[in-house]
Order: C-alpha cells, then structure tokens, then sequence
C-alpha cells in the first residue's frame, strides 16, 4: 500500500477539493484525510470502498499503482463497479434501504456517494449479518418470487464478481437492460445468466453477464404482509385426523 497515501492526495487535488470536502463526501473527520495522507493511518475498508467508488477506480488501483503516472488508465481490468457505503460517526457501515420508489434511481446513482448517502439506513446487529461484509437492503415489487411477497425487503449481502455467483441461490442484480431485479440465478455459459422466477408462470431468460453492474446475495427477508389463513383451518384439519384415526383403529380391530 505504499502509494495510498499519494494517491488520496492527488485524488483529492484532481477533483478540486479541500481535506474538509472530501471528508464531507465520505462522513469523516477532517484529521483522519489528514492522516492518510501523511500516511499515519490505514483507511478501513469501507472508506477504501468509498473513495474507489468517488474516483471510479477499483480499490487495487487505489493501493498499488501511482495514479499521478496515468497508467491506471490502461491497466483498468474489466469488473464490477466498486460500491459506496455508508458508515457512522464510529466509522461503522451502516446498512443503506432501497424502497421501492428508489430503485429506478438507484440505477444511476448506485456508483455516486451522494445518493448511497440520502438512502434511509440503518445498523443491525444480528448473528447472520456480522462478519465485516457489505449489505444493503431492497424492497422487491411483484409476484415473480413468490412466496416471498411482493413489498417485501430483501437483506442482501454484496457480491464482487460474477464468478462468485452459485448456481441456484436467489440474487438482487443491478443490470444496465434490466434495471433492479430479484432472480433465481444460473450460470448458462461464460458469456450470459439464466434468470428464473420461483413463480412458475414466469418464463426464464438469458442476460448478457458483461451488462451486470452489481451482484446482491440475498440473505434474509422481512415482509409486513401477514400470512393470509389457509382454505382448510386448524379446526377442520384436526376432524380430519380424528377421522383418519378411528378409520385406522377399525381397520385394525377387523
């Protein structure tokens, strides 16, 4: 990481800005920008996130090649965006909500600081999302997922690359054709995705994986939606098993 601190500066100075705007944009303290500068502490990953998303570079970029030199250019490999977090005044991630109303934005704003920042968030500290791992939470629309009900809120974990999806597992993807979708994912070839519903009367189809700009892993789901009383209660299924059982006992007294 020995070009970190030199590049944090330049950066910085590229875009125009002063230590206390830059601190402003990330949610810091002026004296920690100071400090990584000078090289006297070690951004955390969620700020090394935030500062690659800010310059449009990946964090390798960031910590490892001179930015001054204009190489990055043409070593840029081909990948996923870096995403912006959101972190307390501890320098803690907190967990950004995208509503329904906000997912036709977030297509254009997942990458910008700024809007990550005006999301509602929130922390939650739960066993199944610890572990220093990014999450964000989606509010799905429609019923291609049932049973998970559309209004629903998806807990998602973020996922750096196409060759860490899992044949079978359920995603949100953040795609340039499709916008925000919830999916069943498989991996058709090297070049494209099956998307499935779990509602049968959706038909899969085929995305092209170069046109996926971000990867949610979901983890969990919390609806507001009550579970609605099945066609045959609790009372009539108890008769029922009482029926079954006297047939049984006579079928074994004959």
């Amino acid at each position: 990481m020995d070009q970190l601190a030199e590049n944090i500066k330049y950066l910085r100075k590229q875009h125009r800005l002063t230590q206390q705007e830059l601190a402003d944009k990330l949610q810091l303290k002026r004296s920690l920008i100071g400090s990584y500068e000078e090289g006297r502490a070690m951004p955390k990953i969620s700020v090394l996130q935030q500062l690659a998303a800010a310059y449009n570079l990946t964090i390798d970029e960031l910590v490892s090649i001179n930015l001054s030199s204009g190489f990055h250019e043409r070593s840029r490999a081909k990948g996923l965006q870096i995403l912006p977090v959101v972190v307390d005044h501890n320098n803690d991630e907190l967990i950004p909500i995208v509503p329904v109303k906000a997912s036709a934005g977030y297509l254009n704003g997942f990458a910008d600081p700024e809007f990550i920042g005006q999301l509602p968030r929130f922390s939650m500290p739960v066993p199944e999302l610890l572990g220093g791992k990014t999450y964000r939470v989606f509010q799905i629309k429609g019923d291609s997922m049932l049973p998970v009900l559309s209004g629903s809120y998806l807990f998602c974990e973020f996922v750096e690359s196409v060759s860490d999806l899992r044949d079978g597992q359920t995603y949100v993807l953040i795609t340039r054709d499709e916008g925000l979708v919830y999916k069943r994912i498989y991996l058709e070839n090297g070049t494209h995705l099956l998307l499935k519903s779990d509602n049968p009367e959706y038909e899969p189809y085929l995305v092209d994986s170069s046109s996926v700009l971000e990867i949610w892993k979901a983890r969990g789901v919390l609806s507001f939606e009550m579970p609605k009383p099945s066609h045959l209660d609790i009372a009539r299924l108890s008769d029922v098993l009482a029926e079954m059982k006297e047939e049984i006992r006579k079928l074994r007294d004959s």
